[in-house]
């Protein structure tokens, strides 16, 4: 009985996933490398406002949550320290 409640959900997530990446647009990359390169410290940033972003990116066409116009490597660092930051004291306020 728990293999068909799995088989049904899985189902159901792989057809939630077709349906909603039909309907993503494509938008044109190279308009948004020009101007400002974000290094390190833009990618901290975008790290630490990332749920803020993402929320906003929902309702809103101009707001995204990562850079496109960005230095690389030492970016994404960045964005992946800022967004880990966000959850380090979880486990203390568990306790």
């Amino acid at each position: 009985m728990k293999t068909n409640k799995l088989i049904y959900l899985s189902l159901f997530v792989i057809l939630a996933l077709l349906i909603f990446s039909s309907c993503a647009d494509v938008q044109n990359v190279e308009a948004c490398k020009t101007g400002h390169t974000y290094g390190f410290f833009g990618g901290l940033w975008h790290g630490f406002i990332a749920p803020g972003s993402f929320v906003c990116s929902l309702f809103i066409d101009d707001v995204a949550v990562w850079a496109v116009n960005n230095n690389g490597g030492w970016y994404s660092f960045g964005f992946l320290l800022g967004v880990g930051s966000l959850g380090f004291g979880g486990h203390k306020a568990s306790k």
